[in-house]
């Protein structure tokens, strides 16, 4: 039988670890619609999907495709590239100026299958 590892993350005593870029999508997608006081039925009628899905991405519980960010991102009437761009400057805020360019992260990375 294989022996079970553990995987000890480290964290910078001073540091929270950063979201999910799905949780961080969900919050500026939710938080553009609610300053534009659309409902999420209409967004999401808009954007052709449901609702239900439409509140699973807000709360970062899906990780949408390109196409449903898309979609979403139309229904709102906001620029795609702007979002991404709000979403990268919002995390390197909140996390320091990120990596150099070029470098990697050192340690293990996980990945889900």
């Amino acid at each position: 039988m294989a022996d079970i590892l553990p995987f000890h993350q480290k964290h910078a005593p001073d540091r929270e670890p950063e979201p999910l870029w799905r949780e961080v999508l969900g919050r500026s997608l939710r938080t553009i619609r609610e300053e534009q006081g659309g409902r999420l039925v209409d967004i999401a009628e808009r954007a052709g999907i449901s609702p239900q899905y439409l509140s699973e991405i807000e709360r970062g519980r899906k990780e949408p495709s390109s196409e449903m960010i898309a979609a979403v991102t139309g229904a709102l009437g906001v620029d795609l590239a702007d979002l991404l761009a709000g979403i990268a400057g919002r995390v390197r805020r909140r996390h320091g100026t990120g990596l150099p360019a070029g470098r990697r992260p050192a340690g293990p990375v996980l990945m889900a299958a």
